[in-house]
């Protein structure tokens, strides 16, 4: 139980990740997180943010185009595996009990979204916890043309990743001071990830006990 535990410490840890995993397993959990249903709670923002800092302070020894590159593909890809997972078995991920990995509640959440900006939502869900993850599954499960969901996709992954990873590599550039203060960084996206998760859940749970 201690193992599995020091599993998923590791996991939710951005920092350790970069320096022991490396680029490849950055870009695997990137496309986890943007499309498999039980991937949703790993770290996405401040991992792709912190990967660019590590990169400019050569913690991450790659060159920084190949680690926009490999972050780019993966998001795209990532997001593209869960529009055909939602297209082609959508309703059985509707129809699972929930469990630590899944909740059906991430599925309605996503729908809201998709209801208030429609297919924006793909570009918008980049930077929202959880809905990042369920928006191409929802995509799919509604049977989103294939050619609209790849523009979307394309975009919102080129601005989710040249943002936060390319504002991250020029922080490390310019303040390499930075380094010192990691930890804030991640307790200030964790602040947002949680505002965002929590806002979004009672914002759906407000709606449908309106509807």
């Amino acid at each position: 139980m201690n193992s599995i535990l020091d599993f998923f410490q590791y996991l939710l840890n951005s920092e350790e990740l970069i320096r022991t995993g490396g680029l490849v397993l950055i870009t695997l959990i990137i496309f986890a997180e943007n499309g498999l249903f039980f991937a949703f709670f790993l770290p996405g923002d401040y991992l792709v943010f912190l990967a660019g800092v590590f990169c400019a302070l050569k913690i991450l020894d790659v060159p920084i185009f190949l680690l926009l590159m490999c972050l780019f593909l993966a998001a795209i890809v990532g997001s593209l595996t869960g529009y055909l997972t939602g297209r082609f078995f959508g309703d059985r991920i509707q129809n699972r009990p929930d469990s630590l990995f899944f909740k059906k509640q991430h599925i309605d959440t996503t729908r809201k979204y998709f209801d208030k900006y429609g297919s924006r939502t793909l570009v918008i869900s980049r930077f929202l916890p959880v809905v990042r993850t369920f928006a191409p599954i929802l995509a799919g499960l509604v049977r989103m043309n294939i050619g609209g969901f790849m523009v979307f996709n394309v975009l919102g992954a080129g601005l989710w990743i040249f943002g936060l990873t390319g504002g991250g590599y020029y922080f490390g550039e310019k303040f390499p001071w930075i380094i010192d203060y990691v930890h804030y960084i991640i307790f200030f996206f964790l602040g947002i990830t949680t505002f965002t998760v929590v806002k979004g859940y009672f914002n759906a749970k407000k709606e449908i006990a309106d509807e």
